[in-house]
């Protein structure tokens, strides 16, 4: 018998196994702990429970590192695009160069949406937030392909999966469209994945757009990055409502609204806000860095730290250098990049910030570049949702296919009214 964890309740021992990943991490299992004691764990935010045994991601906070399927962050940011990524984390391997090439097409030739989609569109009120646009059109697509929607099918589930990645960006590029008034554009099959999407959001009839390369290649990296990060709470919405064999255009629709929140993917937008109320009080850098230090003062700088990354955060180090080459090509100065830089070289040298480790995080460097590739802040969170869509698929199509598979069920621990009976509205005081 292996390692075991032994718990003592009213005068009895009970053991229960422990599960160790392979890169050594341990957790006891409990699935059988109400059975055999009758208690349950009570873990709010379950910082300290394991939903599911994952082969995806694995990610270490106090050492500041990330893997994709076994790959380091890096490696991938360095050398790989974002649709051989998402080939990676969906199917487990990097692909052949015939996979690669058939995995391209599918993608490049299901990016078009049914045209009965752009009604849908107009069915929104004036200026919509283009993240409750993404997710309304993503869990609509489910009516659009009803027949082909059999979680158990692998043969629909590929298509899907196809269908999901390739329309995602013209959703989103579409949103942002509706959002200023401006016409909804096709999908270039001649472009890569993020000019693409560019070509898309930036351009129109009116006039020529060539993509910058530089600019496509950073929101190829950023969309990297942010493809996958163990169980999240948007992955976890993907999994908790995918574990009632709910289809993937619902539950990524889902996990779409999740990642919406400020704690979530509404992070990076938060990191400019505060630069533009920096800026808008006067451009003060230093005297902003005094009040967060400050205890007292509710003042707080976003971007910094992290809540798992007790560490560097492996992917800020990546696209801090990526910020710098697109300011630099910029050219010109734009007040909150100037004063991101400074607030930057202050808190990396600042013995405050550096002994508390709250370094500059990848919502403070994305942030940057998505404000310096004049992307509106409304669509980070939709930029981000784009990244994260393949660890989504990754994360649904694992649940779907484990052999352990459950519907999620979390438990609580009452505390309100005992029994009491019901009273007549007209003896009610």
């Amino acid at each position: 018998m292996g390692e075991t964890v032994k718990l003592e309740y009213q005068g009895k021992i009970y053991e229960f196994p422990v599960v160790e990943g392979t890169c050594g991490e341990k957790a006891f299992d409990i699935s059988t702990l109400r059975s055999q004691t009758g208690l349950i764990t009570l873990d709010p935010g379950f910082l300290s429970t394991g939903a599911c045994e994952s082969q995806i991601t694995f990610l270490d906070g106090d050492k500041g590192e990330l893997l994709y399927r076994g790959i380091p962050i890096e490696q991938l940011a360095e050398k790989s695009t974002f649709v051989e990524t998402a080939y990676l984390l969906i199917y487990g391997n990097l692909p052949s160069k015939k996979e690669l090439e058939d995995f391209q097409h599918h993608l490049t030739y299901h990016s078009m949406l049914h045209e009965s989609i752009k009604n849908f569109y107009d069915g929104f009120p004036e200026n919509p937030h283009p993240m409750a646009v993404t997710s309304a059109v993503v869990g609509s697509l489910a009516t659009f392909y009803e027949n082909q929607l059999n979680v158990r099918d692998e043969r629909e589930i590929e298509i899907t999966i196809h269908r999901l990645i390739a329309k995602l960006p013209t959703i989103a590029a579409y949103s942002y469209k509706k959002s200023i008034g401006q016409p909804l554009p096709y999908p270039d099959n001649s472009l890569d994945y993020a000019s693409n999407f560019m070509k898309m959001m930036f351009s129109t009839p009116c006039e020529p757009y060539e993509v910058d390369p530089l600019a496509a290649k950073a929101l190829d990296v950023l969309l990297i990055i942010h493809a996958d990060h163990e169980q999240n709470c948007s992955t976890s919405s993907v999994r908790l409502v995918g574990s009632s064999m709910c289809n993937l255009f619902a539950s990524v629709s889902a996990g779409i609204y999740a990642l919406w929140g400020p704690l979530h993917g509404g992070a990076n937008q938060a990191v400019i806000e505060m630069l533009q109320e920096i800026n808008d009080t006067g451009g003060k850098v230093k005297e902003c860095v005094a009040r967060a230090k400050d205890s007292e003062n509710p003042f707080r700088l976003m971007g910094f730290g992290h809540r798992v990354y007790k560490n560097f955060d492996p992917r800020s180090r990546i696209i801090k250098k990526l910020a710098h080459q697109i300011i630099d090509k910029m050219g010109t100065k734009e007040p909150l990049l100037e004063i991101a830089l400074e607030l930057e070289e202050i808190a990396t040298k600042d013995s405050y910030f550096v002994e508390k480790k709250l370094y500059p995080n990848v919502d403070f460097y994305s942030g940057i570049i998505y404000k310096a590739l004049n992307f509106p802040v409304n669509m980070f969170p939709v930029l981000f949702a784009m990244g994260r869509l393949p660890g989504w698929i990754a994360q649904w199509k694992e649940l779907q296919e484990d052999k352990n598979f459950k519907i999620g069920r979390p438990r609580q621990i009452y505390q309100g009214e005992k029994t009491r009976d019901y009273i007549p509205l007209e003896k009610r005081s």
